[in-house]
């Protein structure tokens, strides 16, 4: 067997050499993490692992191993007829597993005895993350980065958003952590990814930028619902100049009245997250906002939330936090619209 292999870190700079990754892992195992683009090509089932494990403490190692080896010729077997029978000669993967490279050979072997070129990394996905951790601090502070601050609804998501459709770089941790950032703000139907995928997704944002081009980034705290954004970046932000993004009071609401437009569907759900406040802004108050948003006063709780809870505690976060604010430039759109935060981005964009 003629197989090449390749070092974690040299994994990191060579993703796009390769026709296609794949992940030999289980289902779980991937969805958990994996390498920017893979493929889910698991040599044994989530069900399977479970199986084989528990004849190898049970029974004996030797046991375990013959089913094994059965399931994984069975699985290779399902892999090659679905997706290797319209590759060409030149196809050229790159195979991994978690470390021991039991699984990933097993495939690696079959593909390789068909006539493809195939390389595997050294370690699997668990060196390929120790050398993605170790890299994500140098990869975010090399680029500029310009920081959108302004308080809950000005519209710093709408602007990151137009921003990136006029061709610039934009970083949307919002996006890539699948939460708007606040105790409002899971997105119903979207779980979060693991603190593992979301390394990976900001890693591989991060390494598609150029270094000559500004970064677009929002003010962010450390943590974006139940992942932390790393360290090194949270650093690098909050040094940069800033933009102090600013919208009248009327616009601000009726532009979260659109983006959480699921509370107004939803009432009790907002009422059950409005719960979480209670700590902050004492049980009286959040049992008034229930009550009121049951009544159908939804813009009228939302007004307060903005002025009593989330404004203060911005403000404190930014001043505290971002060393630039004080000096930040004051940018002020027509409105709260897609066209008026276009009409912004390209002004912004004209300016760089």
């Amino acid at each position: 067997m003629s197989l090449d292999r390749i070092s974690a870190e040299d994994a990191l700079n060579q993703l796009g050499d390769f026709s296609d990754i794949i992940d030999a892992r289980s289902e779980g195992e991937y969805a958990e993490d994996h390498l920017p683009g893979a493929l889910n090509w698991p040599s044994l089932h989530d069900e399977e692992r479970k199986i084989v494990g528990t004849r190898y403490k049970q029974i004996s190692q030797f046991e375990a191993k013959k089913l094994g080896a059965a399931l994984v010729a069975k699985n290779i077997a399902e892999h090659i007829q679905q997706g290797v029978l319209d590759k060409p000669r030149e196809w050229q993967p790159l195979v991994y597993c978690w470390r021991g490279g039991k699984r990933s050979g097993s495939l690696a072997l079959i593909l390789d005895q068909i006539g493809f070129k195939v390389t595997l990394v050294d370690g699997g996905y668990k060196a390929f993350r120790a050398a993605l951790v170790a890299d994500l601090p140098q990869l975010a502070e090399r680029y500029r980065y310009r920081v959108i601050c302004g308080p809950t609804g000005s519209g710093k998501t709408r602007l990151l958003q137009a921003l990136g459709q006029q061709g610039a770089q934009v970083l949307d941790l919002e996006a890539l952590a699948h939460h708007r950032s606040s105790v409002l703000g899971v997105i119903p139907g979207l779980p979060q990814p693991s603190q593992k995928a979301f390394d990976s997704r900001i890693w591989a944002a991060l390494r598609g930028f150029d270094a000559a081009r500004p970064v677009y980034i929002e003010s962010e705290s450390k943590k974006v619902g139940n992942v932390a954004v790393p360290e090194g970046l949270i650093s690098a932000m909050r040094s940069s100049p800033c933009l102090n993004l600013q919208l009248a009071e009327d616009e601000r609401v009726a532009l979260l009245l659109e983006d959480y437009d699921f509370f107004v569907r939803d009432i009790e759900f907002f009422c059950d997250r409005l719960a979480a406040l209670t700590e902050a802004r004492g049980k009286a108050m959040v049992l008034d906002w229930q009550a009121r948003a049951r009544s159908g006063e939804v813009a009228s709780v939302v007004r307060e939330l903005l002025l009593m809870h989330y404004d203060p505690v911005y403000l404190q976060s930014m001043q505290r936090n971002f060393a630039q604010y004080p000096t930040a430039s004051q940018l002020s759109p027509s409105d709260h619209s897609a066209a008026a935060m276009t009409e912004l981005a390209r002004s912004l964009l004209g300016e760089a």
